[in-house]
C-alpha cells in the first residue's frame, strides 16, 4: 500500500471554504472508487509554523491504483474537485510514501474508511520528519524501530507512533523518515516546550544522544485533526 502525503498552503480567507471543498467535493468523489481513501485531514496549529497549513494523507491500494488516481485527476472525475481546491490555496507539495517494515500502519481496509464526513472529537498529532546521514539511512530506520518506537511502549505515554514512512520514489534531494505520532498527554507536551531537556535524557545510551550518530536534523509539525478526519 502507498500513501500520498500533501502539504497545502491555504488562502487565509478561504480556510473554511477549502476544508468544505475537500470534505464534500474531493473526499466524496475520491470515495466513489475503491482504490484510494483520504485518511487524515489535519491543520497545523497556529503559532507552530506557517499559517493556514493543512496536511492530508491518502491511502492508495498499490502502484497501478496510484497511476489510475493520477489519470482521474488529469482527465477524470477528480479533475473538477482538484481545480476547486487549487483556487483556494497558494500551493501544495506532495510526496508518495511507503510504510516502514515496523510501522503500525501497513495496510488499510479501504472499504472501512468513512467518506461521509461523520464527526468526532479532535486529536493532536506530532509529525516528525528526519533526514538521516546518507550512509546511515538504513541503520536509522532499523534503530528507530528497535529503540525509539519501543521506548514509547509504556503505560500512559506522551506519544504513540501511528505510522512510519519513507518516500517510495527516489526523487527527493535527501532521503527522509516521517512519523505520525498521536499525542496522548497535551499537558506533558506543554511541559516539554517550557523546560530544557534534563541531562539524564541526553546522556550516552539514550535515544536523544545516540541518534545523533545517525542524524542531527529533523522538523516537527503540531497537527490537529478536523472533526471529520476519517482517521483521528
Amino acid at each position: 500500500m502507498l500513501f500520498v502525503h500533501e502539504v497545502h498552503q491555504v488562502r487565509g480567507r478561504a480556510e473554511d471554504e477549502f476544508e468544505n471543498a475537500l470534505r464534500e467535493g474531493w473526499m466524496r468523489t475520491l470515495g466513489a472508487g475503491d482504490e484510494a481513501r483520504l485518511l487524515w485531514y489535519a491543520n497545523q496549529a497556529h503559532g507552530s509554523g506557517p499559517a493556514y497549513t493543512v496536511v492530508t494523507i491518502t491511502a492508495v491500494r498499490d502502484g497501478p491504483a496510484w497511476e489510475r488516481l493520477a489519470l482521474r485527476v488529469q482527465k477524470g472525475d477528480l479533475r473538477q474537485p482538484m481545480r476547486e481546491l487549487d483556487q483556494l490555496r497558494h500551493d501544495v507539495e506532495a510526496k508518495l510514501l511507503a510504510p516502514l517494515s515496523w510501522s503500525p500502519l501497513q495496510e488499510v481496509d479501504l472499504a472501512d474508511v468513512p467518506v461521509d464526513g461523520r464527526e468526532h472529537e479532535l486529536t493532536l498529532y506530532m509529525e516528525d520528519t528526519m533526514w538521516p546521514y546518507e550512509d546511515k539511512f538504513g541503520e536509522y530506520i532499523d534503530r528507530c524501530g528497535e529503540v525509539y518506537s519501543k521506548s514509547l511502549d509504556r503505560p500512559n505515554p506522551l506519544l504513540t507512533i501511528e505510522a512510519a514512512f519513507a518516500p517510495a520514489l527516489g526523487s527527493h534531494l535527501r532521503r527522509e523518515v516521517a512519523l505520525m505520532q498521536r499525542i496522548h498527554d497535551p499537558d506533558a507536551l506543554l511541559t516539554l516546550f517550557q523546560t530544557e531537556i534534563r541531562p539524564e535524557y541526553r546522556r550516552q545510551g539514550t535515544w536523544m544522544h545516540d541518534a545523533l550518530e545517525l542524524r542531527d536534523q529533523w522538523t516537527s509539525r503540531l497537527l490537529r485533526t478536523s472533526s471529520w478526519s476519517p482517521l483521528y
